[in-house]
């Protein structure tokens, strides 16, 4: 075989670029990164067989990518067969341009980030990068411009605008950067999915089997096609009853159609074994539809408590070793919080 085209979304310097790179690592043999210019080409020519490719999944601070999501359910013969991560912190950067004219009129004690976003009334990136910089935006009153990718927002800079993006866009696109760690949470993190045909994703699992990877995390997709009270519960039952373990579950509407759904659920198992397989054949003799997404060699996920400070506002927790209700940081008797209860429960 000649060398696979691993398609990522481009331009060059994007997380999903970063993603492609360890892809390619991991993967092994002659794999060559490739830059499309939006998700829906990469999906297509995967389709089409001319090769891989690299999408991203989840965020950790905005959760599932929904369009590349919607994506995959509707994608004909496409599944994913590996995931990889990317550690996701952002630098803000402007043109040569604004940065000199910024400090040209720099006043008296006025920071340099300062000075440059007084200069700038806008700041551009990906839908999900200015997502994870809106902190910054608010704070210097900038109108957010959406861009096809973080890198793409960097390589069309204009002056007078701020861009985000990773690192390397400074050196990549001969921008200036004015401030690091823009981001509104440290600690944020893509998960990206390596995608290919069906027979080519059997055919790398069956591999990753045959190098002794034994355990794997599925992403199954199903549409009840009977609908009303409790069939969402007894699909939950046969999960729980077949004994796996599932890490995720959220639902999309089918588009224009009021009150129907599919779920996606991520579970730690594989579908030929044999727990999986029994569940997908009781849902399939239920008559409803079913896809599985992606099937991909399973890393130990971390178990954190969730401390209090990690809250939102407002809520009730029960603290059983004081026998208090807590709210908000405040707590109160039991036996005497019967309004906080009706306030934050609506009961």
């Amino acid at each position: 075989m000649g060398t696979r085209r691993l398609y990522y979304l481009g331009p060059e310097g994007t997380f999903t670029h970063q993603a492609a790179l360890e892809a390619a690592r991991l993967l092994g043999g002659d794999v060559t990164p490739e830059p499309l210019a939006d998700v829906a080409s990469i999906v297509r020519a995967v389709g089409e067989g001319s090769g891989w490719g690299v999408i991203a999944w989840e965020n950790n601070v905005e959760g599932y990518v929904v369009p590349n999501l919607d994506m995959l359910i509707d994608a004909a013969d496409v599944a994913g067969f590996a995931r990889v991560g990317v550690d996701v912190t952002f630098c803000a950067f402007v043109t040569q341009a604004t940065y000199d004219e910024a400090m040209r009129s720099r006043a008296d004690g006025e920071s340099e980030l300062d000075a440059v976003c007084r200069m700038c009334t806008s700041a551009s990136a990906h839908p999900h990068g200015l997502a994870q910089c809106r902190r910054f935006t608010q704070s210097h009153r900038l109108r957010e411009v959406p861009a096809a990718s973080n890198a793409a927002a960097c390589r069309d800079l204009i002056d007078g605008r701020i861009a985000f993006g990773p690192e390397i866009c400074g050196r990549l696109y001969g921008l200036r950067r004015v401030a690091r760690h823009v981001e509104d949470f440290h600690g944020a993190r893509t998960e990206f999915l390596v995608i290919a045909r069906r027979d080519d994703a059997r055919a790398e699992l069956d591999a990753a089997c045959a190098r002794g990877v034994a355990e794997f995390e599925s992403i199954l997709t199903f549409i009840p096609l009977a609908t009303g009270p409790g069939v969402l519960a007894d699909a939950l039952d046969a999960i729980r009853d077949a004994g796996l373990n599932m890490t995720s579950f959220i639902s999309r509407p089918i588009k224009g159609h009021d009150g129907t759904y599919s779920f996606i659920a991520t579970l730690d198992a594989a579908p030929w074994e044999p727990r999986f397989h029994a569940l997908l054949v009781e849902i399939i003799e239920h008559g409803d539809w079913i896809k599985t997404l992606a099937v991909y060699p399973r890393r130990e996920r971390p178990h954190p408590p969730v401390d209090e400070w990690m809250l939102p506002q407002g809520g009730v927790r029960c603290t059983m070793e004081t026998n208090a209700i807590e709210t908000n940081g405040a707590s109160s008797a039991l036996a005497s919080d019967d309004a906080t209860m009706r306030k934050e429960l609506l009961w």
